[in-house]
């Protein structure tokens, strides 16, 4: 299918906006009337301009208040239409949005609309235009997509279509179960936009918290699907207003557009073919086979994290190594071309890469400790790189010395790098160090099993750029979003795991420049791994064991534990336990979660030792703000100017 984006959706000037989304390998675009209106060219020079970058003007857009009007400010209405006719041929846009009124003007008389918008499409015909009717989720006395196909089937003219709009009706609640049977050929255009959740004003929801399918919590599947059972075969279109988007570099912002309508149009077309083989069976028509749509390899099955590699200059390096061993892990091989050591506990792999002439050192050389690389285990490492091209992702391609393990890698929001590490067959990492045989240099009583979760601070900009990343390309599916207390400002978090939890994340973003995500999150430029949560069978016996060999943990207030009993039905003498040790707790339906922090590393990365009991699915996050606190208290300078 063609794939568009309306020129609002993004920064930048208008040139740079058809630049980036033409890099991005749109087919065409809504042209937003103030972007051509601001601009100082001419209406030729932008059509030569679009052509030129391979770019079709799909749609011109928005021609407001135009129908049920009384009769005198209607005639007023088509006068200033037929001036947009102008400007709309010289540019080469065969279709107008009109979307529907929001004047106190307006009239509650469907048949006024409808003959009102049949004279308007007669005119537009005359020139070979045409024109779509939007139902505006603040129309006056039109907003939902029903309303507006009953005036366009009476107006009963064949340059007069209906536009859909996603955000329009899944705001409202409506039931898009009726787009089905629309008949097809009278649904001109379809604009997609996602949202998170909020309960808020429609207008200011509409205008600045849209964002591209994937980010957001509406069932864009779905109402995209029913679409194209309605015989729908134009493009598939964004239209998003976002107040981050207005400000982020326009090329990311197309890259992340394109990215989640491939994945979306593979979605729909799963959909299609589980549940029918086709589309446009709305109003008794044939289905159509569903080929022309995106065929993406599927999501690759996640095993969990094989390792994770820091980026340090050697004297860091140095001192990262003896925390390791402190947390009990085994120096266990050098790399055999590389200056780069391994470091094993449990199925726990950590890199440590001081290498000067790295992708590591030169990506992320003046940040100090740095998670440069995951390595995730998988089936079908090419296929998980396959689809991540196939989806904007860029392969990396790392050097390599004789006889050593080639791992399929992609580069991730941020730069770091995400290899795909194959299940089953020689271990690569026993390929490429030398590793000392098991047992050798034993850890001890850590006990760390695996690495549970891993948490990420992110820009604000970088934030729905990581959530698209993650559930478009890996596969994972989003938890609950949280708002957190640190003393300086709130932190937004929310987790991201695949269906098995073999791979999680948590998300963190800070809109205060002041707290200690933003300024870690600052030093790595947007992006970056803050803490390593790793899992114990026992946490008592290795936090026991962890403190006797020198692991300072963040010191949790007394009045915590103090009021842990007054919120939970506690075993006894488990919350003196929990005291002594430093170690919160959290309890859901499904079970408890243990944990504990390590203070902070280098000012700003830390580790978490954790125990879930039962089914307890969290990451006891309304536990945060009591380690944001005692961090703060330990370490006030890192609190930001006041």
């Amino acid at each position: 299918m063609r794939h568009c984006i309306a020129t609002v959706s993004m920064s930048g000037t208008l040139r740079q906006k058809l630049e980036a989304i033409a890099a991005a390998r749109f087919d065409g675009i809504e042209l937003f009337e103030p972007d051509f209106t601001h601009h100082a060219g001419s209406a030729a020079e932008v059509r030569a301009m679009t052509a030129d970058l391979g770019l079709a003007i799909d749609l011109f857009q928005p021609l407001r208040d135009v129908e049920g009007l009384p009769e005198a400010a209607f005639r007023r209405s088509l006068d200033r239409a037929e001036r947009k006719f102008d400007l709309m041929q010289q540019l080469g846009a065969g279709l107008v949005l009109v979307c529907s009124n929001t004047s106190p003007l307006a009239l509650p008389e469907p048949e006024r609309a409808a003959a009102q918008l049949r004279e308007l499409a007669e005119r537009a015909a005359r020139r070979n235009l045409r024109v779509g009717f939007e139902a505006l989720s603040w129309g006056r006395h039109v907003n939902r997509f029903r309303q507006a196909w009953a005036i366009v089937e009476q107006a009963d003219h064949p340059h007069l279509g209906l536009i859909l709009d996603s955000f329009h009706t899944l705001a409202l609640r409506d039931d898009p179960s009726g787009i089905a049977d629309l008949p097809g050929e009278k649904v001109f255009f379809v604009q997609l936009a996602d949202a998170p959740l909020l309960s808020m004003d429609v207008i200011q929801w509409a205008r600045h918290h849209r964002c591209f399918p994937g980010q957001g919590q509406f069932d864009l599947v779905g109402f995209t699907e029913l679409a194209l059972r309605a015989g729908y075969g134009g493009p598939l279109s964004l239209e998003i207003f976002n107040d981050v988007f207005r400000e982020t570099p326009n090329r990311r912002t197309a890259t992340d557009a394109r990215r989640s309508l491939l994945h979306l149009e593979s979605q729909v077309r799963g959909r299609l073919a589980a549940t029918g083989g086709g589309a446009g069976a709305g109003r008794g028509q044939p289905p159509r086979p569903v080929h022309d749509l995106l065929d993406l390899p599927a999501a690759p099955a996640i095993g969990g994290v094989a390792f994770v590699e820091f980026a340090v200059d050697p004297g860091l390096g140095a001192k990262l190594g003896t925390a390791l061993q402190q947390l009990g892990f085994s120096r266990a091989g050098e790399h055999r071309s590389k200056a780069v050591t391994l470091y094993r506990q449990g199925s726990i792999h950590l890199i440590v890469n001081t290498q000067p002439d790295s992708h590591a050192r030169e990506r992320f050389a003046d940040m100090g400790l740095s998670v440069c690389a995951l390595g995730l285990r998988t089936p079908d490492p090419e296929a998980a790189v396959a689809r991540a091209v196939a989806l904007q992702s860029a392969r990396y391609e790392a050097p390599r010395g004789p006889n050593e393990a080639r791992l399929p890698a992609i580069i991730a929001p941020g730069g770091s790098l995400v290899h795909f590490v194959p299940e089953g067959g020689p271990d690569p990492l026993a390929v490429d160090f030398d590793i000392a045989p098991a047992g050798t240099d034993a850890p001890g009583a850590a006990q760390l099993t695996h690495i549970d979760h891993l948490g990420l601070g992110l820009a604000v900009d970088q934030a729905d750029t990581w959530m698209l990343f993650g559930r478009a390309i890996l596969g994972l599916e989003p938890g609950d979003a949280l708002e957190l207390a640190d003393p300086f400002g709130l932190i937004r978090n929310r987790g991201l795991a695949t269906p098995d939890r073999a791979l999680r994340f948590v998300l963190n973003v800070s809109a205060s420049q002041r707290t200690r995500t933003a300024m870690a999150v600052s030093a790595q430029r947007g992006a970056a791994v803050l803490h390593i949560a790793f899992a114990s069978a026992d946490i008592l016996a290795s936090v026991d064991a962890l403190r006797a060999a020198g692991v300072r943990f963040v010191p949790i207030s007394p009045n915590y534990h103090d009021d842990l009993p007054t919120r939970f039905d506690l075993p006894a003498g488990l919350a003196q336990q929990l005291r002594e040790r430093g170690i919160l707790f959290d309890r859901s339906p499904q079970g408890d979660f243990l944990h504990a922090y390590t203070e902070p590393f280098e000012g700003r990365f830390f580790f978490e030792v954790v125990q879930r009991v039962g089914g307890y699915d969290g990451y006891g996050a309304l536990n945060a703000p009591a380690r944001m606190a005692a961090q703060a208290e330990a370490q006030p300078h890192d609190a930001g100017p006041r």
